[in-house]
């Protein structure tokens, strides 16, 4: 997910600025005036477009809430904003339209999304987790019988952490092998059995590889790829040219396309209007997902959205 520093961020986005108010805390001798001030600052951000993911069947926003800033260890730059800081940017994501959000088992977020979803309609959002299966030891030590049991069980967690019963996407997390569709044959199983009897509605791999991304776009079993894309190929399997072409070639065998770090971890941040024009542009992508830490970075892309709208046709 793309980091995005606090001084570079907000300097930037200045001339903005007058547009992304927030409203000050509500008082009561001028509660009418806040609630105006709120209502005006919403309308000044045009809510993302809805799109169809693939062929996955899910209707969802084009914009996701990332939350891997730094993410490792069960935690990320979001989790360490605090529980109730990470609850409140949720909440303003869902308000601003956004209905997809970005999580893993690596970041240590299911709990901060779970305590969101007390107030957020379970059916109307899309939650994208993913499965970091490094977790089940060194792969020679590891029979199959084992993998396919700990890929379960932590399925099984997951739906217990976001108290749900279904997750919307699951992927296999960072995959750096371009052999990984046979080497991870206890996942894949495991994962199609969940979605066959309806606990996963879709399937894929995040890559961090361009052997890997390329395994993933003539696999069939892979429903949806998240891969890096920005038009600078600061941390990408390759150059901007040579992603896209694959991520072409399986959008054109029906997979659905979520591009991450857009802003390329936080390096472009200072080029995001140039990253997000290029990435607005890629004909292959069906989403996107950007790992905010504060709302108005929401604001910001989705006025930034909203200026360089998809052409249809």
């Amino acid at each position: 997910m793309a980091p995005l520093d606090r001084r570079t961020f907000l300097g930037a986005t200045a001339g903005v600025a007058a547009a992304t108010q927030f409203a000050k805390p509500a008082t009561a001798e001028s509660p009418t005036a806040v609630d105006s001030q709120a209502s005006a600052a919403a309308l000044a951000v045009p809510p993302p477009p809805l799109i169809k993911l693939g062929s996955t069947g899910i209707t969802t926003s084009r914009l996701a809430q990332g939350t891997g800033v730094f993410g490792g260890n069960r935690q990320s730059n979001q989790t360490r904003l605090g529980f109730a800081k990470l609850v409140e940017l949720f909440h303003h994501a869902y308000e601003r339209g956004i209905r997809f959000f970005d999580l893993a088992d690596l970041y240590g977020t299911h709990l901060y999304f779970r305590e969101a979803l007390r107030t957020i309609p379970r059916e109307e959002v899309t939650i994208l987790t993913k499965l970091w299966w490094r977790y089940d030891g060194p792969e020679p030590g590891a029979s199959d019988a084992f993998r396919a049991q700990m890929a379960r069980t932590a399925l099984e967690r997951f739906r217990h952490e976001l108290a749900t019963d279904y997750l919307d996407l699951v992927l296999l997390h960072c995959l750096t092998d371009a052999s990984w569709n046979q080497r991870m044959t206890p996942y894949l199983e495991t994962l199609t059995s969940e979605k066959d009897e309806g606990r996963i509605k879709a399937l894929g791999v995040s890559c961090h590889d361009i052997g890997a991304l390329r395994t993933a776009a003539e696999t069939p079993w892979v429903d949806v790829i998240l891969a890096r894309i920005n038009p600078r190929g600061v941390k990408m399997d390759a150059s901007p040219e040579e992603v896209s072409a694959v991520l072409r070639s399986a959008k054109a065998a029906g997979k659905a396309i979520i591009g991450m770090k857009i802003f390329g971890e936080g390096q472009l941040v200072g080029e995001r209007e140039q990253c997000l024009a290029f990435a607005q542009s890629q004909e292959y992508l069906d989403a996107m997902t950007i790992g905010f830490e504060q709302p108005k970075q929401i604001d910001d892309v989705l006025q930034l959205m909203a200026r360089y709208p998809v052409k249809s046709g």
